[in-house]
């Protein structure tokens, strides 16, 4: 199909869908669930001035705790919401745990209860196991490939393999850190209760078509590795998935997947959550298309990122967050440095 003529307005445009098994559909009828988000808000107590500050800022008002008179949400509900949000984003240097520590104390168990609770609830059964909601962002990857060609001909990466699947991949890790919850599990209990297990470490999956099948294999303690470490793996992981040599213990303890569809010709879909995640994003092809600059249609290298969540854990707001971040380094991989 022609490539379309992307209008500077779209550039980083995201659309929500409400399907995971097919690519997104523009012409679709179907309900999304940003209409669903919608309906919460609505059904959520608040003065108007409230709703407005919501809307200003972004804030889902069903993911605030309410403090008021019969459980209304006020002006200083807001203001804390807003506070504990930057200040994740500002801890997202020391968020990953030490090392040292074996993983299982470097979990964070959040109790599910309120508000977030009854979202869950009414998600699963308005869905399934994993109530999935997919978003998908144009990036213009142009910077991207620059640095790839850099590192191909440098001396520190000489002999190792290297391509974009590398810059996005340190992006997701990147982008997880000032987003937590896509790093996480949802946990029933046996009762009835519901946790939020947060993971402080990185076991970033790498879908891999494999000799046995489709198979997802993982690169333990990822956000330790540096971007040369990272490539390492990434190729020892590549080598012994196309060899049919991977074993159970690297597909195990998964925290959050990438899956590189681009590497098969494919622009963008809906990826289905690896189990025992809540997040995985989907790697479009990257390809010269007509793009528009500073007013002027120029060719640049443009790919699809595609993103699909547990609905349970990561809401609209947060998967849009989550993947403007991953798009912001693939358009300047220089962030990278901060």
């Amino acid at each position: 199909a022609p490539a379309p003529l992307v209008e500077p307005v779209e550039s980083q445009g995201i659309w929500i869908s409400a399907g995971a098994g097919s690519a997104a559909d523009a012409g679709s009828e179907r309900p999304t669930f940003g209409g669903a988000i919608s309906g919460l808000v609505n059904r959520v107590l608040a003065k108007p001035p409230v709703r407005k500050i919501a809307r200003d800022l972004g804030i889902d008002l069903a993911d605030v705790v309410p403090t008021g008179a019969r459980g209304e949400v006020t002006r200083e509900d807001l203001v804390s919401y807003q506070a504990q949000r930057d200040a994740e984003v500002d801890k997202a240097d020391t968020f990953w745990g030490k090392s040292g520590r074996p993983q299982e104390q470097r979990i964070e168990r959040i109790p599910v209860k309120g508000v977030r609770k009854a979202t869950a609830k009414a998600m699963v059964e308005s869905a399934f196991a994993a109530p999935h909601v997919s978003i998908f962002v144009d990036v213009d990857a142009s910077r991207t490939m620059e640095f790839v060609k850099r590192l191909k001909v440098s001396r520190d990466f000489e002999g190792i393999k290297v391509s974009p699947l590398l810059i996005l991949a340190k992006a997701v890790i990147w982008a997880a850190a000032r987003n937590p919850s896509v790093n996480a599990t949802w946990v029933d209990g046996p009762d009835g209760s519901a946790e939020i297990h947060v993971k402080h470490f990185m076991n970033l999956g790498i879908a891999a078509a494999t000799p046995r099948g489709l198979m997802v294999p993982n690169i333990k303690n990822a956000q330790d590795l540096s971007l040369k470490e990272l490539a390492l793996a990434l190729n020892d992981l590549a080598t012994t998935a196309r060899a049919g040599k991977t074993q159970l213990a690297q597909m195990r303890e998964g925290t959050l997947t990438v899956t590189n569809i681009g590497a098969l010709g494919i622009d963008t879909g809906t990826p289905i959550i690896n189990p025992g995640e809540v997040a995985i994003v989907a790697f479009g092809t990257i390809k010269q298309k007509p793009w528009v600059l500073d007013g002027e249609v120029i060719p640049r290298w443009i790919t699809t990122l595609g993103g699909s969540f547990d609905h349970r854990v990561v809401d609209g707001d947060l998967s849009a967050r989550f993947m403007a971040d991953v798009a912001a380094i693939l358009e300047e991989p220089a962030l990278l440095l901060d």
